[in-house]
């Protein structure tokens, strides 16, 4: 996102303990960090030059490129979407072309389907794709990550909660739920929560959840009151609450922290020029103002937590 284990993981592991299934807060989300405040897509950001060393790192066939193509989902707010013109925004594309500025190059944003990006890159249709995808062990055997961000999950009901939603997993037994096609969300209700809701005799979240290929549309079906919930990202779930003029509210906390990676082709000197990059952001203020800029500033690592392959699961 959660596209945070956050969005966009698709794994078989278990994401909460079945005897427990608690939605407690393992860090908070909150939109501009402490204030509350509304993203300001307008406020500019440094702007990066190239670091001669960095520059130095990058494969040569992509340096004689000049300009990457990058791929995005671009359906997912703040991280990644369509401003009113159609022009690709968000925290990860501001943060994409500020690492490719410190390394000499430009990006080729392009809008791709969540589910095929990964296989475009390891293909080398993409340069590179930065889409809130979670590491993990499983993507790592098939493409790079380099973490530079973390978040968790959550859960958005309509204002007021007219369902009486509990904040727990085991209360959203027999709930229709919103979730994007693809992500950890959809892959938790399917591999965790239904089977504990068997478990326990009770009604599985029907169909295993609504799934939608973009998450506007997940987020217009639990508005629209088609669905009774919606599991995204927790930096999705901020925003879609604070953009709903009142309609909808976060329900409980914060969940499954983990990572964001970057995503680019397997053995790719260009890994080791992002994690680089990245590094000098943080040093130089950029990263920061990227993420206050997007409200997600609780999500920022440190310059020790910018690993190459770090999932642990």
């Amino acid at each position: 996102m959660a596209r945070f284990t956050a969005r966009r993981v698709i794994t078989t592991g278990a994401v909460l303990a079945a005897s427990s299934l608690m939605l407690t807060a393992c860090g908070s989300s909150k939109i501009d960090g402490n204030t509350g405040a509304a993203p300001n897509a307008s406020q500019t950001v440094n702007a990066a030059g190239p670091d001669s060393a960095l520059v130095a790192l990058v494969p040569a066939d992509l340096k004689a490129k000049g300009t990457l193509t990058v791929a995005t989902d671009s359906t997912y707010a703040p991280d990644e979407f369509k401003d009113a013109s159609g022009k690709v925004v968000g925290m990860d594309v501001d943060m994409g072309n500020a690492i490719l500025a410190k390394l000499g190059l430009k990006a080729d944003w392009q809008s791709a389907g969540f589910d095929s990006i990964i296989v475009g890159v390891a293909a080398k249709k993409y340069d590179m794709s930065l889409s809130s995808f979670t590491d993990t062990k499983a993507r790592e055997q098939q493409i790079d990550m380099v973490q530079y961000f973390t978040a968790g999950e959550a859960v958005a009901v309509l204002t007021g909660n007219p369902d009486k939603i509990g904040a727990t997993a085991a209360d959203l037994c027999g709930i229709k739920v919103a979730v994007q096609t693809g992500t950890t969300e959809a892959d938790e209700i399917k591999n965790t929560i239904n089977p504990a809701c068997l478990k326990a005799g009770k009604k599985i979240i029907p169909n295993g959840g609504d799934k939608f290929e973009a998450q506007t549309d997940a987020t217009t079906a639990l508005a629209s009151k088609r669905d009774q919930a919606m599991m995204a990202d927790s930096p999705v779930i901020d925003y879609a609450v604070k953009q709903s003029n009142g309609a909808l509210q976060k329900l409980g906390d914060n969940y499954n922290n983990a990572p964001y990676g970057i995503v680019v082709p397997k053995g790719s000197g260009l890994a080791t020029a992002i994690q680089g990059a990245i590094k000098d952001l943080i040093k130089d203020g950029t990263y920061a103002q990227i993420l206050s800029k997007w409200g997600v500033s609780s999500g920022a690592l440190t310059a020790d937590q910018i690993v190459l392959n770090g999932a642990t699961s």
